[in-house]
């Protein structure tokens, strides 16, 4: 157990860190940096080579590592694992201050992603996200990320007292109800302004400097482990820094072979992928095909390339809910702690196929590792993935999966200990592989 304990911790860590979608690439960044990747800018000439290690970005959310093979990508094909750097969250608006009774301060937030509202209600809240200053060249901004780290707001609850029928369900509305409270404003302000002034003191820049940002709040209290045994991990944005933290280990983790190795981690899942950063851009297809006629492949060497890879399309699973058995279907139950799950749907929001799920189940097998299977009931629409988004751009082979999870979209998710080393343990063996 220790060395599954010890790599929760670290997912925990590296989720702490993480705390927006530019900050897990800014960690990310770090940590291959660290291995000995080269970063290489798409902006600039490349001059990959046989054998190395490099990575690049796309709109500081978005990043892509890979280690060129020795051989040529048309014998060997290229594997990859993807998941994605987002999570639900709130948004600041530009303009955000509204006060309350020349009083109150509260700020004025837009909805990300599909999140349980009134999971993000009476906890600390904090932001983080980018900045955009004004460097005298219109077309090129200065970027800065910025991340306050600290309890900055709270979401607060109306008391049982005026509304008595709470506990019977209550529908939040998005504009009114979820409105973060910062604080309490000095006398005789108003509070316009003030959001910029705070990203400026954080940033330690002028606040006129400032032309935009991309701020949204996160959960500020730190993961843990818990459980009788140790066997759970309680964390903000388990979905899906958890695969992005185990497709990074086992990337790290990889020597040099034979077959190109890739990492590819995007943004904007949580809102369909059709942004430029997101797996349903060319950017995908763009840095592919860039690789490949660096490592010397033609035209047709690369449509050969495209038939040999194989993609994992990885994205966190749902387990059976104790409390809610009903929900699942009534034969395939994946629990946690049990081995990464296999997604599987019939109308193709996910990938997964006989032969692609036959792939990613012998590698478990070959990595000694248990897994299962899920499938939504017949009567339950299910969510999508960026596997299915990404083979619009490629028509690789692939296979949907996940480790299984308790409270999706909440801003606190429930995962297993065991399962976080089982997957890192799977994408292990996928990289050292070689094609027959």
């Amino acid at each position: 157990m220790e060395k599954d304990l010890k790599l929760a911790t670290e997912l925990i860590d590296f989720i702490h860190t993480g705390a927006s979608p530019f900050h897990v690439v800014e960690n990310i960044s770090r940590i291959l940096d660290q291995a000995g990747f080269q970063k290489i800018k798409l902006t600039e000439r490349w001059n990959l080579e046989k054998g190395k290690k490099y990575y690049t970005t796309r709109n500081d959310s978005s990043v892509f590592a890979f280690i060129t093979g020795t051989q040529s990508p048309a014998k060997t094909g290229v594997k990859m694992v993807c998941a994605h750097s987002d999570s639900p969250s709130f948004k600041i608006k530009p303009d955000p201050e509204i006060s309350v009774e020349d009083y109150f301060l509260k700020f004025n937030t837009e909805v990300y992603g599909g999140p349980i509202l009134m999971s993000w209600l009476d906890r600390p809240l904090s932001m983080a996200g980018r900045i955009s200053l004004n460097t005298g060249d219109p077309l090129n901004p200065e970027n800065r990320l910025v991340n306050f780290n600290r309890p900055m707001l709270v979401i607060p609850n109306l008391a049982i007292h005026l509304n008595r029928e709470v506990n019977d369900g209550v529908a939040l509305n998005k504009q009114k109800d979820m409105l973060p409270l910062s604080g309490i404003l000095g006398e005789g302000s108003s509070g316009k302004g003030f959001f910029k002034e705070l990203l400026a003191r954080e940033a330690g820049v002028e606040a006129d400097k400032i032309i935009d940002f991309d701020i949204t709040l996160n959960e500020q209290t730190r993961g843990c482990i818990l459980g009788a045994h140790q066997e759970f991990i309680s964390s903000p944005k388990l979905d899906d820094l958890a695969m992005v933290h185990a497709g990074l280990n086992a990337l790290v983790n990889a020597k040099p072979s034979e077959s190109t190795k890739m990492l590819c981690i995007f943004d904007n899942e949580e809102v369909g992928s059709q942004t430029k950063q997101g797996a349903g851009s060319p950017v995908f297809k763009n840095i592919f095909y860039r690789i490949l006629k660096q490592l010397g492949a033609d035209d047709e060497e690369i449509q050969q390339t495209i038939y040999k890879s194989f993609m994992i399309s990885a994205d966190m699973a749902h387990s059976i809910h104790p409390n809610k058995v009903d929900k699942h279907d009534p034969v395939l139950h994946p629990l946690i702690n049990k081995g990464p799950v296999i997604k599987i749907h019939a109308n193709q929001k996910y990938t997964t196929d006989g032969e692609s799920g036959t792939v990613f189940e012998l590698l478990c097998q070959s990595a000694g590792v248990p897994y299962q299977k899920f499938v939504n009931r017949s009567d339950m629409a299910g969510g999508s993935t960026l596997g299915n988004v990404s083979t619009t751009q490629l028509d690789i082979r692939s296979v949907d999966i996940g480790n299984p999870m308790l409270a999706m979209h909440s801003v606190r998710e429930l995962g297993g200990v065991k399962d976080h080393e089982y997957i890192i343990r799977v994408f292990d063996k996928f990289f050292e592989l070689e094609q027959q």
